[in-house]
């Protein structure tokens, strides 16, 4: 970073009086400075409504800011949002057309992940994380979607399923016996990442 002296004016004042700025999607963000005056900036097209920027036309320390922030990372750039991780509350940035529920990379789960089902406490292996909804995914036996079905009504219906199996499946003399290796579906939300101390 440039020392103090080769920065002009109003970057000195970007980096250093106190700003707080909040995304508000489509490349605009919300700039309250020290003086509780709000501003909106419209980063991509490089616009602020404050005077300095309005009457002189100069890039302001407001539009700075953003750009500081975006770049120190405590900022989402745009066409990004700041989201909580569903199971710790970490904070990711996310495609801002995306939907949850949201994972950090420490709750995530992908095929051959372990897995302990939040109702029952069990764990499982997934096999299968799949795009389709809960509330769309029909179980024929029960006659309900994965949703619907009694065990899962507490959890969101809007997402995404996933396939897993018990760790107790039966093996015989020849092998694993095919039907304790049945797969079963679940809201995303009722399966949490196993650790390897669970």
């Amino acid at each position: 970073m440039p020392s103090p002296d080769h920065l002009t004016e109003r970057s000195r004042r970007a980096r250093t009086e106190p700003m707080s700025v909040r995304p508000l999607g489509d490349g605009l963000y919300e700039v309250e400075s020290a003086s509780d005056h709000t501003y909106l900036v419209d980063l991509e097209a490089g616009r602020c409504t404050c005077p300095d920027h309005v009457f002189r036309g100069v890039r302001c320390k407001h539009v700075r800011r953003v750009a500081i922030e975006i770049t120190d990372g405590r900022t989402p750039p745009p066409g990004e949002i700041a989201v909580a991780c569903h199971d710790c509350d970490e904070t990711m940035v996310v495609d801002e057309d995306a939907t949850g529920p949201f994972y950090c990379a420490d709750h995530a789960i992908a095929p051959g992940d372990g897995v302990i089902d939040r109702e029952t406490g069990d764990r499982l292996t997934v096999v299968d994380v799949s795009d389709l909804r809960a509330d769309a995914v029909e179980l024929e036996a029960a006659g309900c979607t994965v949703a619907e079905y009694g065990t899962n009504e507490g959890y969101e219906p809007d997402v995404p399923v996933v396939g897993a199996v018990y760790h107790h499946a039966t093996v015989a003399s020849n092998g694993v016996v095919p039907a304790s290796l049945k797969v079963y579906v679940f809201p995303r939300t009722r399966l949490r990442r196993a650790t390897d101390s669970a």
